[in-house]
């Protein structure tokens, strides 16, 4: 993972970073995918592995964050499903306004 994204902090173009970002993200999918190997295996206890797991997830949440940005997509915004949602009612006054 740290030599794949070296290697997009020195990329040629945009296009360039986003396509070694993306190499990026399937190694760090990859790991995240060992730990679970390893801990479904029984070769390492869950307890071991929990914090490495935890950070490589939020490695591949921020490098997936990265990945959008650079390609400029905005991500859509929440819209509540349900209007008679107790949160929505909770934050917002009885006519629905804030």
């Amino acid at each position: 993972m740290g030599a794949n994204y070296r290697a997009s902090c020195r990329a040629k173009s945009k296009a360039d970073f986003i396509a070694k970002m993306g190499i990026v993200e399937e190694e760090a999918d990859e790991c995240v995918f060992w730990f679970e190997m390893l801990i479904d295996a029984g070769i390492v206890a869950e307890k071991f592995l929990a914090p490495l797991w935890k950070e490589a997830e939020e490695i591949l949440a921020i490098v997936v964050s990265s990945i959008t940005t650079a390609r400029g997509h905005k991500r859509p915004r929440t819209q509540i499903r349900n209007p008679q949602s107790a949160i929505r009612n909770k934050n917002m006054g009885k006519n629905g306004s804030s």
